[in-house]
């Protein structure tokens, strides 16, 4: 018994729980982030955030952050993979993602912004890519404010474009270095 707790704290040592949430950002259940969201939704600007919310889906690898933004998006948008995910139904799964890249691979390295696009392309998905360093903040915000506002559904019952960012955690002080996430609402005010 002794000997499974010295075990257990030693993995503890070398491992974390739940690391803290850097001051540079806002926690989503946190007063100010309900207040963030609140204001996002009474001002038209977190439309695609139902549609993304009922495909959440929390990555099954540390270097799955792509692949499990793109399968929430492509199921968001109703994609049909074509082929099945398990018993007769046809989902996407991160699993189902390995037309471009040998999973293995993306389990070590993750995939960069031009392998998201491919893997989007072999999947059904139009798919744009707009690197940073081309894109002004007053060209990327205005792209935030129509992907996130009614607009970004064309006429349909939902979303039919999905904003993804590619970025560098630690600007934001987080752990880690590349992450890829759905822009799903957006409070100009904050």
């Amino acid at each position: 018994r002794r000997r499974q707790r010295r075990t257990m704290a030693a993995a503890a040592e070398k491992s974390f729980f739940r690391r803290p949430l850097p001051s540079t950002c806002v926690a989503f259940s946190s007063a100010e982030g309900r207040a963030l969201f609140s204001a996002a939704l009474a001002k038209d600007s977190a439309e695609p955030y139902f549609a993304l919310a009922e495909q959440f889906t929390t990555q099954a690898e540390p270097a799955y952050c792509g692949l499990a933004t793109l399968v929430m998006c492509m199921n968001a948008m109703a994609i049909d993979p074509g082929r099945l995910w398990k018993g007769v139904w046809r989902w996407f799964s991160e699993d189902m993602l390995s037309c471009c890249k040998d999973l293995e691979l993306v389990k070590r390295e993750g995939i960069s912004l031009q392998e998201f696009a491919r893997l989007a392309r072999c999947n059904g998905a139009n798919c744009k890519v707009v690197p940073g360093e081309t894109c002004t903040l007053e060209a990327f915000r205005a792209q935030v404010v129509w992907s996130t506002s009614p607009k970004s559904k064309n006429g349909s019952d939902f979303c039919c474009s999905y904003l993804v960012v590619n970025y560098n955690r630690s600007v934001l002080k987080q752990t880690g270095t590349g992450h890829f996430s759905p822009i799903a609402a957006y409070d100009a005010q904050s």
